[in-house]
């Protein structure tokens, strides 16, 4: 598999907002949050053109009841599988009429691990010119060889981004002080 990278696409805040405003009005009161993540949500970051948008919820149990149906009739894919490796996320997916991948949707617990890293490292790309940079070309590294699944290609950079994390971390200890 090949993964291609494109260059950041000033229109992917607009996309999310849109699928935001869809997924609030299906969601309503069981959702606190909806932020999105990801490479797509970096401005300046090269990035497979696909949306990954993180829903905040008090509670899996509250989630598992009332928001997997609506998600699901808004057409993305229930990907159960994966709750086995991850329990804590419950994941979606969504393509388009052509089949190509458009949106992935990551629900947790608001203020988990799963929730506090992700807008961690976001939030220190979009900050941190040099650790956005050397993500890019990390990237960019990974996607030239071949991958037998995109889930290849995100694992290898599972080292890179818990490196970042860590940066992270310390910078928002700074900023915090």
């Amino acid at each position: 598999m090949k993964i291609i990278l494109q260059a950041y696409d000033p229109a992917w805040p607009t996309l999310f907002e849109q699928e935001k405003a869809h997924l609030m009005d299906a969601l309503r009161r069981h959702v606190t949050s909806i932020q999105h993540i990801g490479s797509t949500s970096v401005p300046g970051l090269a990035a497979k053109p696909i949306l990954d948008i993180l829903i905040g919820v008090p509670s899996l149990v509250e989630a598992d009841e009332f928001c997997i149906q609506p998600i699901v009739a808004l057409g993305y894919e229930y990907v159960q599988a994966f709750e086995a490796e991850t329990p804590q996320r419950r994941y979606f997916r969504k393509s388009n009429a052509e089949g190509v991948r458009t949106h992935h949707i990551h629900l947790v617990e608001i203020n988990s691990d799963w929730w506090v890293d992700h807008l961690l490292f976001r939030d220190y790309l979009r900050g941190n010119q040099a650790a956005r940079q050397a993500y890019e070309a990390h990237k960019r590294e990974l996607a030239a060889r071949d991958w037998p699944t995109s889930n290849d290609y995100a694992e290898a950079k599972t080292e890179f981004i818990q490196k970042t994390l860590a940066e992270a971390r310390d910078w928002r200890q700074n900023v915090c002080m």
